[in-house]
């Protein structure tokens, strides 16, 4: 994973990397039990990739379930892996959960940042 990507241990962390970005948040969701692992893995790929490409246009969030439970329920995060577009810390769109392709990503961030 790449350095550019933000991975917070609580939510209170994710919530100050929230305040704390000028630029809209691409909170991605990976979970830690087995089904979600290798889908996980996989988006961790791309969306280190995405941190790069997009980099002082995006911050982007790298966010266990697992560890930040209220963060998961105030978005409605039902599975892993899942992303959702913040702006100005609130929700502008979401991504269907399930793994995804640079492409992909990059077609939704166009339509929304």
């Amino acid at each position: 994973m790449t350095s550019r990507v933000h991975q917070p241990r609580e939510d209170a962390e994710f919530d100050f990397i929230l305040r704390m970005s000028a630029v809209p948040v691409l909170a991605y969701f990976i979970g830690t039990w087995p089904k979600a692992i290798e889908p996980c893995r996989a988006m961790d790929l791309v969306v280190g990739g995405i941190a790069e490409e997009y980099v002082g246009r995006l911050t982007v969030v790298r966010t266990d379930i697992s560890r930040c439970p209220e963060v998961t329920r105030r978005y409605g995060i039902a599975g892993a892996p899942s992303c959702v577009l913040l702006k100005e810390e609130r929700e502008a769109a979401v991504l269907a959960a399930g793994p995804l392709t640079t492409v992909e990503i990059e077609e939704f961030l166009h339509g929304h940042i």
